[in-house]
């Protein structure tokens, strides 16, 4: 199956897949099989289903803009579902990401799209930039209620495991933009 594992909510998305068969090797094509794809995220009554149109022997799928619109931001499974009067297969499934839309009229709203591991490493950063100028205390009771924070050692622990997170999404964001892999390092010899 050809979905797009990403796209922005507000943005017509289009993709194609060809005829396949089924369990016993008997063709599906678009002749005689309806395709369609159901879309599902975690939070409840989120979701969406898109009918397919024939395209050659196999189909055309779009998810116009007002549909992806009311795509709430974050993850979605997805299945293709192909079915041709009581008979009925999954013809693919899989998960997909949906990114928030920047678009606007009138005033912006806030937005953040940091990752949650920028998100972390930049609470743990504060974290630390406090606990160094004093303005953090390790453990205090206040009647029978305790509470204890995290040690010196244990935020930058934390902090380098979250800055190799961070660097792993940042070096993926590149590569999906074109700019190549950020790890590789090129030696001309002349």
């Amino acid at each position: 199956m050809t979905i797009p594992p990403t796209f922005r909510a507000g943005d017509t998305v289009s993709w194609r897949d060809e005829a396949t068969t089924d369990s016993l090797g008997l063709a599906v094509t678009s002749a005689t099989w309806a395709l369609s794809f159901f879309l599902r995220s975690a939070t409840a009554g989120a979701g969406l289903t898109v009918a397919s149109s024939a395209y050659g022997n196999g189909w055309e799928t779009t998810i116009s803009s007002t549909n992806s619109a009311a795509l709430a931001a974050g993850a979605y499974y997805w299945q293709a579902r192909a079915t041709s009067g009581a008979q009925a297969i999954t013809t693919g499934s899989g998960s997909l990401t949906v990114l928030a839309a920047l678009n606007y009229t009138g005033a912006p709203a806030a937005f953040d799209g940091r990752s949650q591991a920028r998100k972390d490493l930049d609470a743990v950063q504060a974290a630390i930039r406090s606990l160094i100028s004093g303005g953090a205390v390790k453990r205090y009771t206040i009647g029978t209620r305790q509470l204890e924070r995290f040690s010196l050692a244990e935020l930058i622990e934390l902090e380098s495991r979250l800055k190799a997170d961070v660097a792993k999404e940042e070096a993926a964001e590149r590569m999906a933009n074109g700019l190549g892999d950020p790890r590789n390092l090129f030696v001309r010899f002349g």
